[in-house]
């Protein structure tokens, strides 16, 4: 049996893997989407199923006014034997024109993976991407990077550490520099392992885009000093363009109970050739597996040999355990939003969204534009193919131009391509696309296409690799081609001003510009893999 990578398709970056009893889970990194924390559940490290989020509650987590790619930078899920720890960081400040980081770093815990997580206990906010380690002895330790904002200074100055006191529910003690990292630099994503009395850090580098890696170094002491291995890093794709998985980095360790070891760690996989300038990847920083071996002298390898990520890695000796196939078609009937999707910043609110005023559907009221990071109105999942459709139908009375509601392929607040209904004085009720591109924005069909008469508009994206398209009909079966086509590549952190970290969701949408709420109603929604 092989592992097939990538194991988690389409926006899951900063796997965080753990192993308890037979089960694994993968935590991941959600930014500004909500609920925060993505979790995934296996029981032969090939088959993933989504089993929901650890934070649920606006207690745990604000992001009202975050960034975009603000919000839940690289959480760690850890196990001491009676409980579960999730360490996670809030950005509220962030960017390449900042100078600062506004970076808080918070601690749940939970008797179980389903919960209930705990209400948060605060940390620190000296930096980003904390992880707690359980040492032999019972005590615990966070360790983050620190983030020096001076002039002249390496941003990444380094992996620090202090003792956590579970009784005191705060960190105490001095503060101890650990890692300053290797001349590849960009030191970040640190976690802690202890085997065969050495302690191993595990450390992101190189930045998360085509130069990233992950590093290992080793002391007997956990204060240090740490020695770096020679070979490093231990895995990167940065050496070969042609790679199919890019970007490889950011990694965890899991052993089995027969006792071999795997890395999760998160890739990329660009549209372009090699050869293109960018390498651009729609579908966001994915999480692949690769299995480890230790060298003679005590340092972990990849088990394919050399430093790159591979496509298919030897599963281990485990039943296999499929899950159910998750369905494609969903009539909105459920009591609540299915785990593939998730709202922007704040969690769904009867004042705007509701699945029982109108059984069987998703009911939306407009409220702030798509260039909001406040209030929007927006139900949304990941794309995770390259070849792929979905399809949604409306129903949607829009009294004037302000008011719209459809379908949306969405990077963030200020990158997305919105085929959406409105009302013009002329025309009646039409349809246009909207799009917004770095900042930009415009309506490229130039004529609005009346459908004065249609009490339900079907509305319907496909996705061909380079480029997708829009398509309504009247009655979901008889489609109109909108001949428009859009380059898949400009939804990607390489073309979105370069500052972002997520992947292109698709989403339906309400927008009430005038105030005035006005509601629309989305009878299904299905997403369809064409791969």
């Amino acid at each position: 049996m092989k592992i097939r990578n990538p194991i988690l398709r389409g926006f899951h970056p900063d796997p965080s893997i753990l192993r308890v009893g037979q089960d694994y889970y993968i935590a991941t990194s959600t930014f500004e989407w909500w609920p925060g924390v993505r979790l995934h559940h296996s029981r032969d490290l090939v088959h993933w199923r989504p089993i929901g989020y650890a934070l649920t509650r606006t207690s745990q987590l604000d992001m009202r006014g975050n960034p975009d790619s603000g919000g839940i930078w690289a959480p760690c899920l850890s196990h001491d034997g009676q409980q579960f720890y999730l360490v996670y960081t809030d950005v509220k400040t962030w960017g390449n024109a900042e100078a600062f980081k506004d970076t808080h770093n918070y601690l749940v815990t939970a008797p179980s993976i389903e919960g209930p997580w705990s209400e948060p206990v605060y940390l620190n906010s000296s930096g980003f991407d904390p992880s707690l380690f359980h040492d032999e002895d019972g005590r615990k330790w966070l360790v983050n990077m620190r983030w020096d904002h001076r002039k002249g200074k390496n941003a990444f100055s380094g992996i620090v550490l202090q003792e956590y006191d579970p009784v005191e529910q705060k960190l105490v003690g001095p503060i101890y520099p650990i890692f300053s990292g290797t001349p590849l630099g960009v030191t970040e994503g640190p976690h802690l392992y202890k085997k065969d009395g050495w302690y191993y850090l595990l450390v992101a580098e190189g930045g998360t885009v085509y130069q990233h890696a992950a590093t290992v170094a080793r002391s007997r002491c956990l204060k240090g000093p740490y020695e770096v291995d020679p070979l490093y890093p231990t895995l990167t794709a940065k050496d070969d363009p042609t790679l199919p998985l890019q970007k490889a980095g950011h990694a965890s360790l899991v052993t089995t109970p027969q006792g071999d070891w795997y890395m999760a760690h998160l890739v990329g996989r660009p549209l372009e050739p090699p050869q293109a300038p960018r390498r651009h990847c729609p579908l966001g920083r994915e999480t692949a597996l690769q299995k480890i071996v230790w060298s003679p002298d005590g340092w972990p390898r990849l088990a394919q040999g050399g430093r790159a990520p591979s496509l298919e890695v030897e599963a281990p000796a485990l039943p296999p355990h499929p899950w159910p196939a998750e369905p494609e078609h969903d009539d909105f009937d459920a009591p609540s939003l299915s785990l593939h999707f998730q709202t922007l910043r704040l969690p769904p609110d009867p004042s705007w969204l509701s699945l029982r005023e109108r059984p069987g559907y998703l009911r939306l009221y407009g409220r702030e534009s798509l260039s909001s990071k406040h209030r929007q109105s927006l139900v949304a999942r990941r794309l995770q193919h390259f070849y792929a459709e979905a399809q949604t139908a409306l129903e949607f009375e829009p009294e004037d131009f302000q008011q719209m509601a459809g379908l949306v392929c969405y990077y963030d607040s200020g990158n997305w391509v919105y085929l959406r209904l409105s009302r013009d004085e002329q025309l009646g009720k039409t349809l246009a696309i909207l799009t917004c591109e770095n900042g930009h924005y415009d309506e490229p069909l130039g004529q609005e296409i009346p459908i004065p008469d249609w009490p339900r508009v079907h509305l319907r994206v496909r996705y061909q690799r380079e480029f997708f398209s829009f398509a309504y009909s009247s009655d979901g079966q008889r489609w109109q081609e909108i001949p428009q086509r859009f380059e898949s590549y400009k939804l990607s952190d390489e073309h979105c001003r370069g500052l972002g970290f997520t992947g292109t969701f698709i989403g339906l949408c309400a927008q009430d510009l005038s105030g005035r709420r006005k509601h629309a109603d989305f009878d299904y929604f299905t997403y369809r893999g064409l791969e």
